[in-house]
């Protein structure tokens, strides 16, 4: 008597061991897609973090370094003024107006004048001007010009005799005063005109008094 034939698998069986497959396939590819996805999504963020940081680093740098174009300023030469013109003159060796003792001046004089062209002007008209500083010179006694005040009257003095010399109409300090009183007698409404100096100041390079 043969044996009986093995039993049949129900037909239940099959369908649900196939789905439940399927199912862990299907939650198998849904982990590597979220995986891959969540990996590309934090290499994206990283890359873009990198390339703002780097962006901010060039704006810094730009910021830093001054632009091409820029030129260096040339110190200001252009807002100052141009550098005076001296005109030295010979020292004056001269006997002073002292009349108890025999005393003499021994001093350097420049001439600063407002136009660099003036001072080659004035060598023609040296020999008059060293004449009038000559002349001034010797009425003045060592008491005068051993006092402060008294250097500042011969330079004044120098500057007036100096500019008339060359042909410039300058006038006394006298004349000056006069003409204010005048004019303030005769309530004019109109200013004096003040009368062109082209020496500007009389410096001294040196002041010996023997």
């Amino acid at each position: 008597m043969s044996a009986a034939p093995a039993a049949a698998p129900a037909d239940g069986d099959a369908p649900k061991k196939g789905k439940k497959k399927l199912i862990i396939i299907l939650a198998a590819v849904a982990v590597l897609l979220l995986g891959g996805g969540g990996a590309a999504f934090f290499v994206m963020k990283k890359n873009a973090a990198e390339a703002e940081a780097a962006a901010e680093e060039g704006g810094e740098e730009e910021h830093a370094k001054p632009a091409k174009s820029a030129k260096k300023p040339a110190h200001g030469k252009d807002d100052h003024a141009a550098p005076p013109t001296f005109v030295p003159l010979d020292p004056f060796v001269v006997n002073l107006a002292d009349k108890d003792e025999e005393r003499y001046a021994q001093v350097g004089v420049s001439l600063q004048v407002d136009d660099p062209k003036l001072g080659e002007e004035m060598k023609a008209y040296m020999p008059a001007i060293r004449n009038a500083i000559l002349l001034i010179l010797s009425h003045k006694s060592s008491t005068e010009l051993l006092t402060a005040e008294g250097k500042q009257q011969l330079a004044e003095e120098i500057r007036r005799e100096a500019a008339r010399a060359m042909g410039y109409e300058v006038e006394d300090p006298e004349e000056e005063d006069a003409a204010e009183d005048t004019a303030k007698k005769k309530k004019k409404k109109k200013r004096r005109v003040e009368l062109y100096n082209p020496i500007v100041q009389v410096a001294y390079s040196s002041f010996i008094i023997q």
